[in-house]
This record gives structure tokens, C-alpha cells and sequence, in this order.
């Protein structure tokens, strides 16, 4: 079973004496910049300027500077850009980082493969928030938490993990508990149930799903609303309840239809793809193939996002969606 920690096992103090730099205020920097600061950590954000991020981050009243001025001064540098620029940015301050300082993470793509590779002498740490950063800076305001992932990567001071603890505590994740993992294991599971599951898999189940009611006659309209409307209702009951709890709620037709047709869908076949694609994960087939992919400025990506957004589906769901007026709240 995992190891969890909790705010008795975290020293927050530890932390307070550092000046930690958040680089990139997006809505996860934004949150763990507001937590940190309200936790009486000295933080320094960086952003680019005359962007929505670094003017929300002057609102928030920090003064974002450039990742590499924040380098310069800071104890412990937290990385929150997106995966594909963090080799980027780290370029910039790898010049400035000092034997003992810190260096974080909250995934860890880039240092498991091998894109970021850190000097020697310095902490490698990760503080993973398993939620979006709204919600994190939310529960915070709350005198809640979030449960987090932590890890550590290189332990040069033999105090990594207490930093890590401490960071996590300083944002609210020991509140809820911060469960003891690895890059390695964090990064694969990740990307696994990106594709898999969350992102590949749903949206290829919502498709199949409205494709094949439409091209037997069904309206698209109908066919939006039990594809893919209706998942939302579900995933909040398994969100809240769990898989069983859900089928609790549901009615007795539906759960009788889960029992005797859902593992036609995912069959043995699909399980064996789902084992190459963790295979592909695993070797670092994928890692490769996105990195290259980002190298030639994305010509796949860039055709694969104008196909979905041309298909039928998107087309009924941005009129169907203007029935709803919850949606613009």
C-alpha cells in the first residue's frame, strides 16, 4: 500500500526560510503562488510579459520577473510550464542553478525522460496536486486540501523529501494527504490514462458511440445528447461515489446494461492494445515520438486537431450547448 503523509508528518517551517520561484502562472502556478505566499513563503513568480498570465499574476500582486532573473536569487525553483516548453525554459536557468538549491516539478515527463537533466548537486523534488488549479487554490481558501503525489528524484542534501513534505503542506496537499510515489511511476500512470482512459479512450468511445446511432438513422441531436451529454452526469456520480456507488444511483435497466454489455466493448482485444500502448509508454516509444513531434512544429497534432474539429459531433454540440444556459454561467 502507498505511503501517505499528512500535515503532523510535514515541517512547514522548513520551507518558510527559503525564497521559492514558481515559473509559469498559469492556473496551477497561480495556485500553488497563492497558497505558498498565504502559507508565509516568500515566493517569486515568472511570466512572460504582456501576456493574460503575468497581467493576473501583477492583479495578484506579485511582480513576475524573467525565469532567469527569479533563478538568480531564488532557494527552490518550481517548474509549471507546459511539458514540451519546460526543456526551454531550463535552458535558460540552468546557468544560475547553485550546488544545494532545489529544483520542482508537478509531472514528471521531462526528467524521467531525459529532457531536463539536472547537475549533481542539487534536489530534484515533485509536488503533484491531483486536481486542476482552481480547485486546489479553492480547498486552500477553504481550510481544506487536495491530495497530492510526491517524489523525489535526487536527494543531494539528504533533505529533499522534507522540502517536498513541507512544499506540499505549504499548499494544502498534506491537509488531504500526499501519497508517496516515484517520476518513474508517476510520469507512466499519467500518460497512460491520458490515452487510455481520460482523454484517447473517452473521446473514441464518445464518437464510436454517436457514429454508430447516426449512420443507423438516429438524429445527431439525439444521438449528442446519449454519447456524450449524459457522460457528464455519470463520471460526477463515479467522481463522488465510486464505480459502484454510481450503479447505485442509476437505474436498474441501466446498471442490468452495464453488467451484460459493457465488457463486450472492452474486450480482450482492447486490453491487449491497452498493454502495448503502456508498453510504447514504458520504452519511451511515445516520449520520443511526441518530443520529435514538437521538433517539426507538430504537422500531425496540427492535422489531427483540424479533423476533430470539422467532425459532425462538434458541429450539433456547439448548437445544442447554446440551449443551456448553464453553461454560461
Amino acid at each position: 500500500m502507498a505511503k501517505i503523509y499528512y500535515d503532523k508528518d510535514a515541517d512547514i517551517k522548513f520551507i518558510r526560510g527559503k525564497k521559492v520561484a514558481i515559473i509559469g502562472y498559469g492556473a496551477q502556478g497561480r495556485a500553488q503562488a497563492l497558497n505558498l505566499r498565504d502559507s508565509g513563503v516568500n515566493v517569486l513568480v515568472a511570466e512572460l510579459k504582456d501576456t493574460s498570465n503575468y497581467r493576473q499574476a501583477v492583479k495578484d500582486g506579485f511582480k513576475p520577473q524573467s525565469a532567469q532573473d527569479v533563478a538568480k536569487s531564488c532557494d527552490v525553483i518550481q517548474m509549471l510550464t507546459q511539458d514540451h516548453v519546460q526543456p526551454l525554459v531550463y535552458d535558460e536557468i540552468r546557468p544560475y542553478l547553485r550546488k544545494g538549491m532545489a529544483l520542482g516539478f508537478s509531472h514528471g515527463f521531462n526528467i524521467h525522460f531525459h529532457q531536463i537533466v539536472p547537475p549533481v548537486d542539487i534536489d530534484v523534488f515533485m509536488v503533484a496536486p491531483k486536481g486542476p488549479g482552481t480547485l486546489v487554490r479553492d480547498m486552500y481558501v477553504q481550510k481544506k486540501g487536495v491530495p497530492c503525489l510526491i517524489a523525489v528524484y535526487q536527494d543531494y542534501t539528504k533533505k529533499a523529501k522534507k522540502l517536498a513534505l513541507a512544499y506540499a503542506r505549504a499548499i494544502g496537499g498534506t491537509k488531504a494527504g500526499a501519497i508517496e510515489t516515484t517520476f518513474k511511476e508517476e510520469t507512466e500512470t499519467d500518460l497512460f490514462g491520458e490515452q487510455v482512459v481520460l482523454c484517447g479512450g473517452v473521446t473514441e468511445l464518445i464518437k464510436a458511440g454517436f457514429e454508430t446511432l447516426v449512420s443507423n438513422g438516429y438524429q445527431p441531436e439525439i444521438a449528442y445528447f446519449e454519447c456524450l451529454h449524459e457522460l457528464k452526469l455519470i463520471v460526477d456520480l463515479i467522481y463522488k461515489y465510486g464505480i459502484q456507488g454510481m450503479r447505485e444511483v442509476i437505474s436498474d435497466t441501466a446498471e442490468y446494461g452495464d453488467y451484460s454489455r459493457g465488457k463486450r466493448i472492452i474486450d480482450s482485444r482492447v486490453r491487449e492494445e491497452m498493454r502495448k500502448i503502456l508498453a510504447e509508454i514504458q520504452s519511451g516509444e511515445f516520449a520520443r515520438e511526441w518530443i520529435l513531434e514538437n521538433k517539426a512544429s507538430r504537422p500531425v497534432f496540427k492535422a489531427a486537431r483540424k479533423q476533430a474539429q470539422e467532425h459532425l459531433i462538434e458541429k450539433v454540440g456547439a448548437k445544442l450547448r447554446k440551449m443551456m444556459p448553464w453553461l454560461k454561467e
